[in-house]
């Protein structure tokens, strides 16, 4: 006879799938078996609170993404790991969202630690005050305020994270963060999102681990441009350093198309999202292209992925990659390559095939990023791509670079 199961059992095997698939730290793990995720979302049938899913918690009027949410439990049990609480430590986390990240947060420190978490949305603020609360998380400190500018009352922080989308790290957080703090931030360049695993040396923030993931954007930092091509069908999302001219590209998708194909191949459920993050290590030109349906129903080629592909772009010419089944190879069937249009399409298509190549010969490599503050003197950075922000300069590059 089949009996429904608790939320204990449905909390235990959400906990057992996320561990399955990625083994967590002991106190991560516990502490997920221990916060109750349903009761940080009222409204919502209990059990759907125990699926490896986000929640919308405060839908956006004016655009598709949410202006809050509650993160994937995978999502949110891999940024913990990088963040790698201690009992004691003295966490601020931006992006309060339902107070399920900051329970959590407050299970790992113990009696000893503090946990500051901060919204700028007063109703989600409020959700998650109640919501803590209610389930026993009194001490977790819940406050209504622009995320960019912290917490400076309560700093020095030795561990800061933050649960929104950010273009840029704020100035106002390098003097929040102590010295040896570990920073974990989705971070945004050339079009793509990594949680970033980062400690505070001095001046600089030296990276030591980055995972591809996506979340809502912090409100505040416009950093980011998007350009409409084909009446809006197409869609570039570039940085403000990148002189992307709409202008240049208005017909280029009527010009012919030119297509290569390189020797790397993916598996079904294989990511090449690596081939993007390594690009930007060296190219200037990387940013997103997205497709839509109707696009490719008026001839534009389709990417590897429509939403969200990379694609190189420079002055009326433009190249992303692209993918095709063709069971050649059973466990790798589907081969990967460059569709490209404009004037310089075969140079551009060119360079992006060299990218794929580069990634295929060792898929798991990734950049080290050393972050510095804005105005840092060219003479003070070490080698490797820079990349510049209103508050601070990226430096990507591979070990051997810097040997």
């Amino acid at each position: 006879m089949n009996s429904t199961p608790s939320l204990d059992d449905l909390r235990n095997r959400l906990v057992d799938d996320i561990v399955a698939k990625c083994p967590l730290p002991a106190p991560i793990e516990q502490a997920m078996r221990t916060v109750r995720r349903d009761l940080h979302l009222p409204g919502l049938d209990p059990a759907a609170a125990y699926t490896n899913r986000a929640v919308s918690i405060k839908e956006n009027p004016n655009g598709p993404l949410a202006l809050s949410c509650a993160s994937v439990p995978s999502t949110v049990a891999m940024m913990l790991a990088q963040l790698d609480p201690q009992p004691g430590d003295h966490i601020l986390e931006i992006g309060a969202g339902t107070g399920y990240n900051a329970a959590l947060l407050a299970e790992l420190v113990g009696s000893g630690g503090e946990i500051t978490t901060v919204d700028i949305d007063p109703g989600v603020a409020l959700h998650a005050r109640r919501a803590l609360n209610n389930t026993g998380y009194e001490r977790v400190r819940a406050m209504e305020r622009d995320g960019l500018d912290g917490a400076p009352e309560h700093a020095p922080y030795t561990r800061m994270i933050a649960t929104v989308g950010l273009w840029d790290v704020p100035a106002a957080w390098w003097q929040q963060l102590a010295d040896g703090g570990r920073l974990v931030l989705p971070l945004r360049w050339r079009g793509q999102t990594r949680s970033i695993a980062l400690t505070r040396h001095g001046g600089t923030l030296v990276s030591d681990d980055m995972e591809l993931c996506g979340f809502v954007p912090i409100i505040g930092q416009h950093g980011e441009r998007t350009t409409e091509l084909a009446d809006g069908t197409v869609r570039l999302h570039h940085d403000q350093d990148q002189p992307v001219d709409p202008g240049q590209l208005t017909e280029v998708f009527s010009t012919p198309l030119t297509e290569l194909w390189s020797q790397a191949r993916v598996g079904n459920e294989e990511s090449f999202d690596g081939i993007w993050l390594r690009a930007t290590a060296s190219d200037d030109t990387v940013c997103r292209i997205e497709v839509t349906k109707q696009a490719q129903e008026d001839g534009a080629r389709r990417p590897a992925i429509p939403g969200r592909s990379p694609a190189l772009v420079a002055g009326s010419s433009i190249a992303f990659l692209i993918a095709e089944r063709d069971n050649a190879d059973l466990e790798r069937p589907s081969r990967l390559g460059a569709a490209a249009y404009g004037p310089d399409a075969t140079t551009l298509a060119r360079n992006l095939i060299a990218h794929i190549t580069a990634w295929s010969v060792d898929r798991t490599a990734a950049p080290q990023l050393i972050i510095h503050p804005a105005g840092t003197p060219d003479s003070e950075l070490p080698k490797g791509h820079v990349v510049d922000k209103a508050d601070s300069r990226m430096v990507l590059f591979f070990t051997e670079l810097n040997a």
